[in-house]
């Protein structure tokens, strides 16, 4: 069952998702190689905390982290540890925070140091991928609008995988609502979008293959070729007119810009 929200609702829940982002922008400043995945999701905690909010993830079905965490060829839902960045690599990170009775989530994948041109591609065209789809967001679209636009830009257009297994979701007062938002499917298909709906849109594409491997850890997402993954996501209030896009990428992408240990790979 899908969970409309009011309009004062909504705003109350724009402060959980802006909340997630400033977050971001927060870790966004201090990343850099020989930082303990750990030190992240520590740095995660105590904003959250600091802010007056919960770590939606945390004991969320198990999972004993406030941070998913997915370095290189891990997909989503990836564990910390003592593992060190280092120059090269790409780190998404996937915080949720609950305050005020509703949940904010959102997604960024970062590049440490120097990246290759394959990966910055992969970055830029996912990111890209995630407005392609927010732009089908709109009362009287369908979910397969949005599935489509991202599958068609990312599988068509560049021949990145699209990961089948994981999908996208509705958002509020349950981290995890109806419906499902996969980041694949047809035109036309699917739940029809309605004024009040909240969809955490996050497309999780592989450079190579879209075939992912789980592990014993019953959390962690590997691709199976062991290639690049991306994961960018946003939370979209569905209107009668143009997609509420309720986190934002502007503060991520400028302390992005200013840190010297991270590279700009997405584009203008």
């Amino acid at each position: 069952m899908v969970n409309y929200k009011t309009k004062e609702e909504i705003e109350i829940m724009r402060h959980s998702c802006l909340l997630v982002s400033q977050a971001h922008a927060a870790l966004a400043k201090e990343l850099k190689p020989g930082m303990t995945t750990f030190k992240i999701n520590e740095m995660v905690e105590t904003f959250i905390m600091d802010n007056g909010g919960a770590p939606s993830f945390k004991n969320y079905g198990g999972f004993k982290y406030a941070t998913c965490i997915s370095m290189n060829n891990a997909v989503v839902h990836g564990f910390p540890s003592n593992h060190e960045l280092n120059d090269g690599d790409i780190i998404s990170l996937d915080i949720g925070i609950f305050k005020n009775g509703f949940h904010g989530d959102s997604a960024y994948t970062y590049a440490i140091g120097e990246i290759s041109a394959e990966v910055k591609k992969l970055l830029k065209v996912t990111k890209e991928s995630l407005y392609a789809g927010i732009a089908k967001a709109r009362q009287g679209n369908r979910i397969g609008d949005i599935a489509n636009a991202i599958q068609e830009y990312t599988e068509k257009q560049n021949g990145y995988g699209v990961v089948r297994e994981l999908v996208g979701h509705g958002l509020g007062r349950k981290l995890h609502e109806d419906p499902q938002v996969p980041n694949y499917g047809k035109k036309g298909s699917g739940a029809k979008l309605k004024a009040g709906m909240v969809l955490a849109i996050e497309p999780m594409i592989n450079m190579g293959v879209k075939e992912v491997l789980h592990l014993d850890d019953g959390w962690t997402v590997l691709t199976k070729d062991g290639k690049p993954s991306a994961h960018f996501e946003h939370d979209v209030h569905i209107t009668k007119g143009e997609p509420d896009i309720l986190t934002s990428f502007v503060e991520i992408e400028a302390a992005e810009r200013a840190n010297n240990n991270l590279s700009w790979s997405h584009g203008d």
